[in-house]
């Protein structure tokens, strides 16, 4: 067997507890990160069994799923979410684990917070009840999500019983054009593999284009990896990692940094290291996308029409039915499509770049009167920084109103739904029907995308607003 490793096998070898014969592998895990969504049955199942959580410091709790976005400071309304948020507060409590609730400081969106305080870190392994923990990835971490009774393995014992992946490299080389954004890089590659060609696999990230891009645009792009099967996305950690890592929180300091970076920096794919599969883009092909169905595989550039039926995977009458929900036809165009809602955030795009990003395209103008917008932060941190900022100025000048963190709109879990019929342009990571709503209709678009429809009312290429280069 080669000596050479990939990235993905250096993290996951050296965290193996045990391997079982022709059966999974017993994996330690660094991090834990718990919310009020899957969290509270695994609790119960602790409680039962009259054990205590073995590692509370390395467990970490924030509200976000299904905490409104307007008026955090008064109880919460729905029940339901009331519930799940008391009882994640009184598990923490029980068990001694840090918990960022709601009016904490640190309280955000569970993958926004993360990497915020220095959670995340390199060749890390990271778990968490919600699928787009890929996010962390973007470290040069294994970072994946679990289900309630995998959480409750995970809090009785630090570990996880988990069969290896598959390992692929996707590399996209070349420089983006104007207008893209991770987001459309992100979506094009899921485009052209569809949402299950990444299937049984773990996937690397490489090439110029993610070399090239900032520690946001890598989360991004690592969040949905998700959304093309995979179980999880990375990127190996450069000079760029280490410098947004140095000096957090929760970050070594001192010589225990010595010692972390010592590591940190033996986390690449070593020359002639093998992967079950390697696929390659050419950057160049990629323009502002947006999706026109009902899964995030179904995309195209923001120029082009909608597919038509017998040129597309899955079935023609699956294809017909998806066209049907969002009431669009084959062969048409997006461009020109009125929207009715823009939402902004989510843990795919909810960092202060985006908000950067989008309100570059607002400055100077004002925001449609067909549109309703929702510009959610993922945490107090973006929160602050868009008001130093002064981007919270440009935005209420144009007649946007700034809510209060959380996951918001993405999954309708919380007060903000898309209503039925109703077409949204999302920054968020899935455009399922009902995702976002009951009869909801999404397109999935990045910040500069969602930005161009906010101020027109209509699906517009934000090329054509922004200044010349």
């Amino acid at each position: 067997m080669s000596s050479k490793k990939t990235l993905f096998d250096k993290v996951w070898d050296s965290h193996v507890v045990e391997h079982i014969e022709n059966g999974p592998d017993v994996l330690f895990i660094d991090r834990h990160m718990v919310h009020e969504v899957t969290s509270p049955v695994a609790f119960l199942g602790i409680k039962n069994r009259g054990i205590e959580v073995l590692h509370p410091e390395k467990t970490f709790a924030t509200a976000d799923h299904n905490t409104p976005t307007i008026n955090q400071h008064l109880p919460v309304e729905d029940p339901l979410s009331a519930n799940q948020l008391k009882a994640l507060e009184e598990n923490s409590a029980t068990y001694g684990i840090s918990y960022w609730g709601l009016g904490h400081e640190k309280n955000g969106i569970v993958h926004v917070v993360g990497p915020e305080y220095g959670i995340t870190q390199p060749g890390a392994t990271i778990v968490c009840g919600d699928s787009h923990t890929s996010t962390h990835g973007a470290f040069g971490a294994i970072a994946f999500g679990i289900g309630t009774s995998e959480v409750e393995m995970v809090l009785a014992t630090q570990c996880i019983m988990q069969a290896k992946p598959k390992s692929m490299r996707i590399n996209v080389e070349g420089s983006l054009s104007k207008g893209v954004t991770p987001k459309d890089v992100a979506l094009y590659i899921i485009s052209q593999l569809t949402t299950s060609g990444a299937t049984g696999y773990f996937v690397e990230y490489a090439g110029q284009v993610f070399r090239d891009m900032s520690m946001e645009g890598r989360m991004t792009v690592c969040n949905l990896s998700i959304e093309m099967g995979a179980r999880g996305g990375m990127i190996a950690p450069d000079e760029k990692t280490f410098e947004y890592v140095k000096g957090r929180e929760f970050s070594p300091k001192g010589a225990a940094l010595d010692k972390a970076m010592a590591y940190w920096e033996t986390l690449y794919t070593d020359e002639g290291a093998q992967f079950d599969k390697e696929i390659t883009f050419d950057a160049s092909n990629i323009e502002p996308m947006i999706t026109y169905g009902t899964n995030p595989g179904m995309g195209i550039g923001i120029s082009n029409d909608i597919p038509l039926a017998d040129a597309v995977e899955g079935g023609v009458a699956t294809y017909q039915k998806s066209l049907q929900y969002m009431n669009f036809s084959e062969g048409e165009s997006m461009m020109g499509k009125p929207i009715d809602f823009v939402f902004l955030g989510s843990c795919t795009n909810g960092r202060i770049e985006d908000f950067r990003a989008f309100t570059s395209i607002i400055k100077g103008r004002k925001k449609a009167d067909n549109v309703t917008a929702w510009l959610v932060p993922g945490s107090h941190q973006v929160e602050t920084a868009i008001k130093e900022e002064g981007l919270l100025d440009i935005l209420n000048e144009a007649g946007f109103e700034l809510r209060e963190p959380g996951c918001s709109a993405c999954l309708a879990m919380n007060d903000d739904k898309i209503p039925a019929g109703k077409y949204a342009v999302s920054t968020s990571n899935r455009n399922f029907e009902g995702r976002q709503g009951p009869g909801a209709r999404t397109l999935l678009a990045s910040p500069l995308v969602a930005a161009a429809a906010a101020v027109t009312g209509k699906v517009t290429d934000p090329r054509e607003l922004m200044e010349t280069v």
